[in-house]
């Protein structure tokens, strides 16, 4: 038995989140199928991230454990011979039989994309939050930057998140603008349920101009459950990779 780590790259639009769903088509449930069909022994795959419906990745993690003599850097060319198009394997490796892509520490980066025009763009529709409202991005980097730092995230979180702590580290919280594109990157050590899309919302309502940027500090040193900008759409989002601090590739 050994165990295989594979990244996952995928356009979400299509698909019911990450997990298990009951009569739901899931990136799980296809990589779980395909994988049983290719190594003919039933497949069970173990996810980092639980993306919900809608939202994107280019490094989501996933390993299984398998009794298949494919060695463990041909399985993702194995695997993308089966996938459908729009979930692709972007490498794969035998790895410990002790690694879990959950409990680890790791650095996780999400982009949440929005376009800023007049018009939307059926182009990138699919994977942007269009705004038409001309959007102030100094205004979005200067409140960006107190995200930076461990702070208590409870009003950046839904209510269903089932947490024994909402204290998450930001390592970076950037605003790229490329022409219409505009972009905010961030790297934390963790997220909570909803966190990125409500961190996304609430930049969005200072760009807009309806709040100061030092209304996130506001929210952040309250540590209470407050109002803060909306929960973007989850077609803007994409998990961008996982870093593993005590693993080496």
């Amino acid at each position: 038995m050994k165990r295989i780590k594979l990244e996952v790259a995928y356009d979400g639009t299509n698909y019911c989140g990450w997990q298990i769903q009951p009569k739901d088509i899931t990136i799980e449930k296809v990589l779980n199928d395909n994988l049983t069909q290719l190594l003919g022994e039933e497949i069970k795959v173990i996810g980092a991230s639980r993306t919900d419906s809608g939202v994107h990745a280019l490094g989501n993690v996933a390993v299984f454990d398998t009794e298949s003599r494919i060695p463990g850097e041909r399985m993702a060319q194995a695997l993308n011979a089966r996938l459908p198009e729009d979930i692709i394997i972007q490498s794969s490796r035998e790895v410990p039989p002790d690694f879990h892509p959950r409990f680890q520490d790791t650095r996780k980066t999400y982009e949440y994309k929005f376009y800023n025009a007049p018009y939307d763009n059926p182009i990138t529709r699919r994977s942007h939050h269009f705004v038409y409202v001309p959007l102030d991005v100094e205004k979005m980097k200067e409140a960006a930057r107190y995200f930076l730092g461990e702070h208590c995230f409870i009003s950046m979180c839904s209510s269903r998140a089932q947490v024994t702590s909402y204290v998450r580290e930001i390592y970076s919280c950037d605003i790229i603008q490329q022409g219409r594109y505009i972009t905010m990157r961030v790297t934390g050590s963790g997220f909570l349920y909803n966190m990125v899309r409500l961190m996304a919302g609430t930049l969005l309502e200072v760009g807009r101009g309806k709040k100061e940027p030092e209304w996130v500090k506001e929210i952040l040193e309250s540590e209470e459950r407050v109002a803060v900008g909306p929960k973007l759409p989850a077609k803007g989002l994409t998990l961008i990779g996982i870093q593993y601090e005590n693993f080496e590739e």
